[in-house]
């Protein structure tokens, strides 16, 4: 068997744009779809397949590995998020061309089902930027919040914790604590609440927000500083009680070596859609596995990513939770048919080949490529300073 084209087909979901990859082997209708979504940077990523293309043609779709080795290492300049997204994307499309080939789900390719259901977590106002990046006030928080359980959910994603300078005022703080605070007397304690803070705080301010909440007993902390000092999340992880996540902007074992020598969080989260791909997450869960990490997918995409999370999720052992984004934009499935079924805050399991999804390039032309709101470029200190955001 050998790849004859690569496509991109890029949909726009509003608050992204979603990437899907076409892979087309030489058997007669026989492709495979891969996800590369990569928020702000739709054109590059484009740009990035078609570099790669020339490499993929002629190749043994079903060689995954091979061929991931060939894209990662024969372009001789190692690549980044940008060109990682790109090689995710095919190589999740030639897992679902192997899978279909042999008329079996991917993740008995994988290893085989550890697990029978897959837990999920979802963010609050889905598709809406504002309510998913802005939830500074416990009204509309604890609004958000019941309607997420209310749909089955057994766990919710808030980011509520302040664009932060190096220091803060301690009002601040007690803010942020107020709005975790209402949260867990709304839900109770049989809801998980996760706190994404998107790296906006230095370690000192991340152990004061920490702290603050300690008592509401958060199921874990996200990103609770910038990605680029694993020493200084190994700081925080030491000074706190909560259990810290990481890994959304981390692509490859290599990037993940230096979390897993310094221990520096307790679950990690690569994004398989930037990682390197379904292979790539498997080592990386390995890895962690070493470590007695947890692994918590990052995954706030478009519906091909779902389904590759899903056949990832049933397949590892050490994995924790799944986030997902399934009420972004409400014709999600139109786009992509799916034999996904979701049943009280779980995915179930799929039996169709590969991936168990098609895309429906008619109806994702409908929804072509846009601009994305660029939300980052508003965030500033009080003095006019950039600030993470």
């Amino acid at each position: 068997m050998k790849i004859t084209a690569i496509k991109s087909v890029v949909v726009n979901a509003e608050m992204r744009n979603w990437i899907f990859v076409k892979v087309e082997a030489d058997q007669a209708g026989l492709v495979g779809w891969g996800e590369a979504s990569l928020e702000w940077k739709t054109r590059a990523v484009v740009g990035a397949i078609e570099d790669l293309t020339p490499m993929a043609l002629g190749e043994d779709p079903t060689r995954i590995e091979h061929l991931y080795q060939k894209l990662y290492r024969q372009s001789f300049w190692r690549v980044g998020v940008i060109g990682m997204s790109a090689i995710s994307g095919i190589e999740q499309a030639c897992w679902d061309i192997l899978g279909k080939s042999l008329n079996v789900p991917v993740y008995k390719l994988l290893g085989g089902a550890v697990r029978d259901r897959v837990r999920m977590y979802t963010h609050l106002g889905g598709g809406n930027m504002k309510a998913v990046y802005e939830s500074f006030d416990p009204g509309p928080v604890i609004d958000l919040a019941r309607q997420v359980v209310g749909r089955g959910y057994t766990a919710v994603k808030v980011v509520c914790v302040p664009y932060s300078e190096p220091l803060m005022n301690v009002s601040y703080v007690r803010k942020f604590a107020g709005v975790i605070g209402k949260l867990r007397d709304a839900v109770g304690n049989s809801v998980d609440i996760m706190i994404d803070f998107h790296g906006r705080t230095t370690p000192a301010m991340a152990v004061e927000y920490i702290n603050a909440v300690a008592e509401f007993s958060p199921f874990f902390c996200e990103e609770p500083v910038p990605p680029e000092n694993v020493a200084a999340l190994a700081e925080v992880k030491r000074a706190v009680s909560v259990p810290i996540a990481t890994g959304e902007r981390l692509v490859t074992r290599h990037q993940f070596r230096e979390i897993f020598e310094q221990q520096a969080c307790h679950v990690i989260q690569p994004d398989l859609c930037h990682c390197g791909g379904l292979l790539e997450g498997k080592k990386i869960a390995a890895m962690a596995e070493v470590y007695l990490m947890g692994v918590a997918p990052h995954n706030p995409l478009g519906p091909v990513a779902n389904a590759a999370a899903l056949h990832f999720a049933l397949s590892t052992p050490n994995f924790l939770i799944q986030e997902d984004m399934l009420t972004d934009v409400p014709w999600r499935w139109d786009v992509v048919q799916h034999s996904l079924e979701t049943r009280d805050g779980y995915w179930l399991k799929t039996e169709s080949p590969g991936l168990g999804i098609s895309v429906n390039e008619k109806e994702a032309a409908k929804h072509p490529f846009q601009q994305e709101v660029i939300h980052s470029t508003n965030i500033r200190a009080a003095d006019g300073a950039i600030l993470d955001w």
